[in-house]
């Protein structure tokens, strides 16, 4: 069983930036392909940004959001992270943490079913 806590989110202006945090448990990080999602209001929940596990280290983006977030993760504190800089009203969501621990392969890494464990969520606002 994998915990994952989500962290970070808040209001900020557009322009701005916020760090998002995934504290996961268990001991399968190292290998698990981590993966952010977001959904907001009305839409579907969509990909952000993956990060492959140790053997790897490879990361992907979607397209709104390369050059301007950063997907990183420390393998010692079990924990991902989410840098989001430049940010845009349109990136207001509610930003979800998940883990991947028998990754199968990168071409699946934007999908959500492929994922196994969810976080609860954080909020992200940005105001024009």
């Amino acid at each position: 069983q994998v915990q994952l806590v989500e962290s970070g989110g808040g209001l900020v202006q557009a322009g701005g930036s916020l760090r998002l945090s995934c504290a996961a448990s268990g001991r399968t990080f190292r290998s698990a392909t981590m993966g952010w999602f977001r959904q907001a209001p009305g839409k579907e929940r969509e990909f952000v940004a993956a990060a492959t596990g140790w053997l790897s280290h490879r990361t992907y983006y979607a397209d709104s959001v390369k050059g301007r977030f950063t997907i990183s993760r420390d393998n010692a504190k079990n924990t991902v992270y989410l840098q989001m800089n430049s940010l845009k009203s349109e990136d207001t969501a509610i930003y979800y943490c998940a883990s991947d621990v028998v990754p199968a392969s990168d071409s699946d890494v934007q999908l959500p079913n492929n994922y196994d464990y969810w976080g609860q969520g954080t909020q992200v606002t940005v105001s024009s």
